[in-house]
């Protein structure tokens, strides 16, 4: 499918982040560990947020050649003051204000560097938005806040999720992600709360040559059904597969084998 515009990017990089900035003021416990990223708390993951897209920023503004070191990104740690809301919403907005400026600036089309082979602000504009759209999951799920995104977003952030496993099976032969393979094998995701026009289902297959995928309905090996918000929680493995709003039909068990090896 057709990325979004460039300008809805921009846009709902300034939404994720005004509503990842509610979460930090919302009184939540910045200490407490982020269930979906153990490794983390609830601040540690607003600080990787945050100097994710500072490092993007960078790219952009500089026009990269190359991947940046993350330590040459001013600011990319964060405010020194440790458990202070008020000084991380502020370094939030900050941040916000300069990497939706520098993409609408740059436009989608400058040269930059790019991980997935992509070179152009457009893929940063991309990933940043799905980056905080997830994360902001994991923030949202920590602090029991409600969580939901736009219907074209989160439709859009799968699309991205699934190209960037086609990817890592191209060029990082040792990767987990190879082991997706297996003729005959396929996975439907399908979103029951969408229109004909937005077509949120996929058809995924594990061929012997790697991952294939479409958008439409198809009879598959499993299928995951349910909300489209829930099915992308799920497929980027922040809840729980019998989570009561998600059904799953078919071998239970391929779906498992993808979701423990496209994780990067």
């Amino acid at each position: 499918m057709t990325p979004l515009a460039h300008d809805r990017y921009c846009d709902e990089i300034a939404h994720q982040i005004a509503l990842l900035r509610q979460v930090v003021t919302s009184g939540a416990d910045l200490s407490g560990t982020v269930p979906t990223c153990p490794d983390w708390s609830l601040e540690e993951l607003v600080r990787h947020t945050g100097g994710a897209l500072r490092w993007a920023e960078l790219m952009v503004r500089t026009r990269a050649a190359e991947e940046v070191p993350e330590e040459q990104v001013p600011g990319v740690a964060g405010p020194e003051a440790v458990g202070d809301a008020a000084a991380l919403d502020a370094w939030l907005a900050e941040t916000g204000e300069q990497i939706v400026a520098t993409l609408r600036e740059a436009g989608p089309d400058a040269k930059v560097w790019g991980w997935a082979g992509i070179q152009s602000s457009g893929f940063w504009a991309r990933r940043m938005t799905h980056e905080i759209t997830v994360h902001r999951a994991d923030a949202a799920l920590a602090a029991g806040l409600p969580y939901d995104v736009a219907p074209e977003v989160a439709a859009d952030t799968i699309d991205e999720w699934l190209q960037i496993v086609e990817h890592v099976q191209r060029t990082e032969p040792r990767d987990v992600v190879r082991e997706l393979v297996g003729p005959g094998s396929s996975i439907h995701l399908h979103a029951t709360d969408t229109g004909p026009d937005l077509n949120a289902e996929w058809v995924v297959e594990l061929t012997e040559d790697g991952v294939r995928w479409r958008r439409g309905h198809e009879k598959a090996t499993v299928a995951l059904r349910g909300p489209l918000t829930f099915v992308l929680l799920a497929f980027y493995r922040r809840l729980p597969l019998d989570a009561k709003e998600l059904e799953v039909l078919g071998e239970r068990e391929l779906l498992e084998f993808w979701l423990e090896r496209a994780t990067f």
